[in-house]
């Protein structure tokens, strides 16, 4: 099979070669799924180059979100058959045809998906659901303002808050991203490098603030001038790079709760809670009410991998990055 194999640190994507090299072949706990797409995250180029937690011994192929079919399955294996539709996520390996990945690790496609949105669905639509319910406990009415809500996790914040019931501030890097965020079904959208996008959120609150902030960027303070008392804000990420100090006087103010959110974390410590994550997440897919967005055009070819990768590391991107395998698109 076609893979993407790195042996030793990359100076950047753009040095990621394709080998020819063999099928994997499963153990009694694993499936052996031939893939369709592939979910680029802007993490596969930090694991290339070296720089990220995990550092898989060499040689080895990157990649971790992805959707396909099953080929072949452990015959103990009750949950999964031959010709499945499935999607999931590995540490390495989907950046190849084939992989080979615990069947734990995977799950049915909802009936409304396409192989395309299921491969944006493990890591971005479970920590959207996590923060906002088990960690911000949104409510019908609420006011949540999501920041980078045309990314990956936005999106699903955007689309789970308003499932929920909530009215939702759509926070985003420029104007052009605006009518994404809407067709998500955003109440209003800001752009965030506006210097008094702050007092916007409070206009539209009418002077109330925001109930919560889903945070995957690292605005936590500033978006303590525009939050509600009692307000609730989520820790997501720090896709600006930098790790916020905040004064706790101004938490102590409005009476704000600051909380964070490590959905990776949840099958050490909480392991209970995943199936509920899981089980919430699929009745809403199954409802229309979630459906990953796709980010158009799609990368056809592994050899597209590193323009993926470059779109994303120049914010270029709404939603959820899709690589195909296969190089040219199938005709129905």
């Amino acid at each position: 099979m076609r893979a993407i194999v790195v042996k030793n640190w990359l100076k950047s994507p753009n040095d990621m070669e394709i080998k020819d090299i063999a099928v994997p072949v499963p153990k009694d706990t694993e499936l052996l799924v031939r893939i369709d797409s592939v979910g680029a995250n802007f993490f596969d180029m930090l694991m290339v180059q070296g720089k990220y937690q995990i550092k898989p011994p060499f040689p080895f192929t990157p990649g971790a979100e992805f959707s396909g079919t099953v080929v072949r399955k452990s015959r103990t294996d009750k949950r999964f058959k031959v010709g499945d539709r499935v999607f999931g996520s590995n540490p390495t390996g989907a950046y190849a045809e084939y992989i080979a990945v615990l069947a734990a690790q995977c799950f049915h496609i909802p009936s409304k998906l396409g192989f395309e949105q299921a491969a944006g669905m493990y890591i971005t639509y479970p920590t959207s659901y996590a923060a906002l319910v088990l960690r911000a406990q949104v409510k019908r009415g609420d006011w949540v303002l999501v920041h980078a809500a045309a990314g990956g996790v936005g999106i699903a914040a955007v689309q789970i808050a308003k499932a929920l019931g909530a009215r939702v501030i759509a926070a985003v890097g420029s104007e052009g991203k605006f009518d994404i965020c809407l067709e998500q079904g955003a109440d209003k959208c800001i752009n965030y490098r506006e210097p008094e996008w702050t007092q916007v959120v409070m206009e539209a609150t009418g002077g109330k603030g925001v109930d919560v902030v889903f945070d995957p960027v690292g605005l936590v303070e500033r978006s303590l001038k525009c939050i509600a008392w009692n307000g609730r804000i989520v820790v997501v990420g720090f896709a600006a790079g930098n790790i916020e100090k905040i004064a706790a006087n101004r938490i102590l103010l409005k009476n704000v709760a600051v909380t964070g959110v490590h959905w990776g974390a949840y099958v050490r410590n909480e392991p209970d809670r995943i199936p509920e994550v899981w089980g919430a997440l699929f009745r809403l897919a199954e409802e229309g009410k979630i459906k990953p967005v796709v980010y158009e055009p799609v990368f056809y070819g592994l050899d597209k991998a590193k323009d993926a990768l470059k779109a994303i590391a120049n914010r270029e991107t709404y939603g959820k990055v899709i690589v195909k395998p296969a190089e040219t698109p199938s005709k129905l």
